[in-house]
C-alpha cells in the first residue's frame, strides 16, 4: 500500500481493484473476500457482542465503519466492502425487519399474504448506512477501492414474499408463476428503492457497487430472464444514467450455464463467479475483456495448504488473459482460520514476484 502523498508529482496512483474493474491486467490480481468483515474475526465477534445484535451493529454507523475497516487493518485487502445487510432495502420499503437468534432475518408483513400498497416506505432508514460510508471513506487507505452493495431484485423479493429465507424460494416462485403482475410490481418497487439506495452510497463515497443475487440459481431459464436479467439490467441502466463512471459488479450465484446470458443481458461491468463454475469454461463463454471476480471455494480456504494452492493456480491460469479480481465464490465461513487467509494473500501476491 502507498501513502496519501504517493505519486503527487504525476497525480494519484491508480487503485488496483478499481483499475481492474475498468479493464487493467496487472501481474497480480487485486483481492478482497466476500463477507471479509464478519464472524471469523475475533474483533468482529467482540464488537457484535458489545452491541447486542446484528441490526444494532448495522445501525450504529461508527461501529459499522469499524467492522468495515477491521479486515483492512489485519490483511491489507485491495477492496473494502461496506458492512450492512441486503434487507435494508425492504426495511426502507416499509417492512419490519428483525433477526431471530440462531434462525436469521424476519420481515413483516409478508407479501404472500398482503399487498405492496400496505407498506409505507421510509427512505430515511438508509441514512445510517450512508453515514457509515462517509466514516469509512474518511479513514480508508487511498489505494483501497471502496465497494458498496445491494441485493438484486429477485433475491430481495424472495425474502419480502416469504418473510424469511427458504431452501427453495418456493413462495416467491409460486407467486411469480401464479400472480406475475403482483410479483412484477414488487420487483419494480425493489428496483426503484435499490437505485435510490445505491446512488446514496455512491454520493457518500463508494467507488463501485456489487449486486448480490444469492438465489439466482433457483429459477428456470425463462424465469431467470424475466426476474434476474431484466431487473438487473434496469438497475444498471438507471445507475449509469446518473453515475456513468461507477462500475457495477453482478454476482448471480448459481447461474451456471446462464452466466454468459446474464453478463450480456444485464450490462454489468464485471461478473462474480461462484465456486461451482469451472473458471476455464467461464473464461471461454464470457464476453472478451469483461472483468471477472472469484471464485475460490470457501471450504478450500478452510482446508488450507495444498488444496488452496491448487485451486488458486487453476483460477489464475483460467483468467490469465482477462481482468481478474481474486475472491471467494461466496462468503467467507465463520470457522475459517485467520492464518489460512494470511497464507492465501501471500500465495496470490507472491505469484507476481
Amino acid at each position: 500500500m502507498t501513502g496519501p502523498d504517493a505519486g503527487l508529482s504525476n497525480g494519484p496512483m491508480p487503485k488496483p481493484l478499481l483499475s481492474v474493474l475498468k479493464g487493467a491486467l496487472p501481474a497480480v490480481p487485486p483481492m478482497w473476500l466476500m463477507r471479509q468483515a464478519g464472524r471469523y474475526l475475533p474483533e468482529y465477534r467482540a464488537l457484535r457482542a458489545e452491541k447486542g445484535g446484528f441490526l444494532e451493529l448495522v445501525y450504529d454507523s461508527a461501529a459499522a465503519a469499524e467492522v468495515t475497516l477491521q479486515p483492512l487493518r489485519r490483511f491489507g485487502f485491495d477492496g473494502a466492502i461496506l458492512f450492512s445487510d441486503i434487507l435494508i432495502v425492504p426495511y426502507a420499503m416499509g417492512q419490519d425487519l428483525w433477526f431471530e437468534a440462531g434462525e436469521g432475518p424476519r420481515l413483516a408483513p409478508i407479501l404472500a399474504e398482503t399487498d405492496l400498497s400496505t407498506l409505507k416506505p421510509d427512505f430515511s432508514r438508509y441514512e445510517a448506512v450512508y453515514e457509515t460510508v462517509r466514516q469509512v471513506k474518511a479513514a480508508l487507505d487511498p489505494q483501497v477501492t471502496f465497494l458498496g452493495f445491494a441485493g438484486s431484485p429477485w433475491t430481495i423479493a424472495t425474502y419480502m414474499v416469504a418473510g424469511q429465507g427458504s431452501k427453495d424460494q418456493g413462495a416467491a416462485r409460486r407467486m411469480a408463476y401464479r400472480q406475475p403482475d403482483k410479483f412484477g410490481a414488487i420487483i419494480d418497487a425493489i428496483i426503484d428503492a435499490t437505485v435510490v439506495y445505491l446512488c446514496g452510497q455512491i454520493e457518500a463515497g463508494v467507488e463501485a457497487v456489487q449486486l448480490f443475487d444469492s438465489w439466482a440459481g433457483s429459477l428456470a431459464p425463462l424465469e431467470f430472464e424475466r426476474w434476474v436479467i431484466r431487473p438487473n439490467r434496469r438497475i444498471v441502466e438507471k445507475l449509469k444514467a446518473i453515475h456513468p463512471d461507477i462500475p457495477v459488479i453482478g454476482f448471480p450465484k448459481g447461474a451456471g450455464a446462464k452466466l454468459a446470458d446474464y453478463a450480456v443481458g444485464t450490462g454489468v461491468d464485471a461478473v462474480g463467479v461462484d465456486e461451482t463454475v469451472d473458471p476455464h469454461w467461464a473464461n471461454r463463454v464470457l464476453p472478451q475483456g469483461l472483468p471477472v471476480q472469484g471464485n475460490l471455494d470457501p471450504l478450500a480456504l478452510i482446508a488450507g495448504g495444498r488444496a488452496v494452492e491448487e485451486a488458486v493456480d487453476n483460477i489464475r491460469a483460467a483468467f490469465a488473459g482477462r481482468p481478474h479480481i481474486f475472491n471467494l465464490g461466496h462468503g467467507i465461513l465463520p470457522d475459517t482460520p485467520i492464518d489460512h487467509v494470511e497464507a492465501l494473500l501471500s500465495y496470490v501476491r507472491a505469484a507476481g514476484d
